[in-house]
């Protein structure tokens, strides 16, 4: 089983730097997380399911050819409306991850409900994301895995057509996506699923509130009352028609852009009631001298041109650290960002990397073994590395507005939720959107 995503050549990029303060009305792409939900609840439904305004990138790619690939049609011709209609899932097949957790963590529950074997493996570094609780729940509930002693990919999952399902015990402290991925293919086991958490607390709690709504709204019936708890009956789910948000975390750089430019930036599109954790991005960016509203135009965030230093634990909104990093270094106080462990086991592990790359700029901040203090200072430019990580790239352009001179040495990983990403930003801050 080897790696079948080619090498691509890095892509290296200026991060353009604001002389005004930005003015900007946007329409980002649509949400990795719902997308990733709702391709994987549209492939077991007993019907056919539309995704409107779903997110095109690397990840949900991925997502979509890992269904076709165990029988599903997954139709994204129109960026517009991407239609799946479920079938029997078969194999032999083989998935291609990527480095996407969502793709490694959802389809092998997936796949254990296909006739035949069912490969997974992907980019070097999704090697080393964390699997192996998966792993060891899966086969608790029958499911057949060939995989190497470390207990991660490549792997092998030998499916018969069915799941047993029933109890599981797990330790989903590295991801909420270890719950996740149980959890949406749980309605075609035999039993459902009762999944029970032991360990640190789950980070990206938010996450796994969006798996449950979106489980319930296709009929599923989960029971989420007790803490580190959820069972989900054994049932048939409905296609439907799917509303894909705009991205929080995709939409994050933007706002920061005004908070540093004492700009305004509006992403329109934007629901008035969300499943993303909306409000507890608003009070951070609140907290860091912003001012967030929703309205009929859209989100929209005003910056004051002074950004405000932040204690605050990020546990549920990891995905945001790598840009209120970099606001923080353009701070007029001290920061504390805490609660991210976890982050440390994604693209890359981020909490190293920021501290190595800011470092490198002359930031003062020290790691903690679950955050980063940020002392601010001048920064100046030079090359700030990605590490083929999408974030890593968001964190150098949010940077970039204020210091001259930063040059990220791959924008093009940013492919993996959002393509778009250099254009829409150089246009932002040129006023050419």
């Amino acid at each position: 089983m080897g790696n079948p995503t080619a090498t691509r050549p890095p892509q290296p990029w200026t991060a353009p730097t604001a002389s005004d303060p930005v003015g900007a009305t946007l329409r980002l792409p649509g949400s990795k997380s719902m997308t990733a939900r709702a391709l994987v609840l549209s492939g077991l439904a007993s019907g056919p399911s539309t995704l409107v305004r779903p997110l095109r990138a690397r990840d949900t790619e991925l997502m979509a050819g890992g269904l076709r690939e165990l029988g599903a049609h997954v139709s994204v011709s129109d960026d517009e409306r991407w239609l799946v209609r479920p079938h029997q899932l078969v194999g032999p097949a083989h998935v291609d991850v990527g480095l996407a957790g969502t793709v490694m963590r959802f389809l092998p529950p997936v796949a254990g409900l296909a006739a035949g074997r069912v490969t997974f493996d992907g980019d070097p570094q999704a090697r080393v994301r964390p699997l192996g609780p998966l792993i060891g729940a899966l086969r608790s509930l029958g499911v057949r895995i060939d995989t190497p002693e470390t207990g991660s990919l490549p792997l092998a999952v030998l499916g018969t057509g069915r799941v047993a399902g029933g109890e599981v015990v797990i330790d989903a402290s590295a991801s909420s996506q270890l719950v996740s991925g149980l959890l949406l293919a749980a309605p075609r086991f035999d039993r459902g699923v009762v999944v029970r958490h032991r360990g640190a607390p789950v980070p990206s709690a938010p996450h796994l509130r969006m798996t449950v709504q979106m489980l319930r709204a296709v009929g599923a019936a989960v029971d989420d009352t007790t803490p580190d708890v959820w069972a989900v009956e054994p049932g048939p789910l409905t296609g439907r028609g799917w509303e894909i948000e705009p991205d929080l975390s995709g939409a994050a750089p933007f706002f920061a852009a005004a908070l540093v430019t004492g700009g305004e930036v509006t992403l329109q599109g934007w629901p008035h009631s969300s499943i993303q954790p909306v409000e507890q991005f608003r009070a951070l960016l609140t907290r860091m001298g912003g001012e967030v509203t929703l309205g009929t135009a859209g989100l929209t965030v005003r910056g004051a041109g002074t950004v405000h230093g932040l204690d605050a634990d990020l546990s549920d909104v990891g995905e945001l650290t790598p840009v209120l990093t970099a606001l923080a270094m353009l701070a007029d106080s001290p920061s504390r960002l805490t609660g991210i462990g976890h982050i440390r086991g994604h693209e890359t592990d981020r909490v190293a990397a920021l501290a190595k790359e800011f470092t490198a700029l002359g930031a003062d901040l020290s790691e903690l073994p679950d955050g980063l203090e940020i002392r601010p200072r001048p920064l100046r430019g030079g090359t700030f590395r990605t590490y083929d990580d999408h974030r890593m790239a968001h964190a150098a352009a949010v940077a970039g507005l204020a210091v001259p001179g930063i040059e990220v040495d791959d924008v093009a990983c940013t492919s993996k939720t959002m393509p778009e990403f250099p254009a829409l930003w150089s246009g932002m801050v040129t006023g050419k959107n």
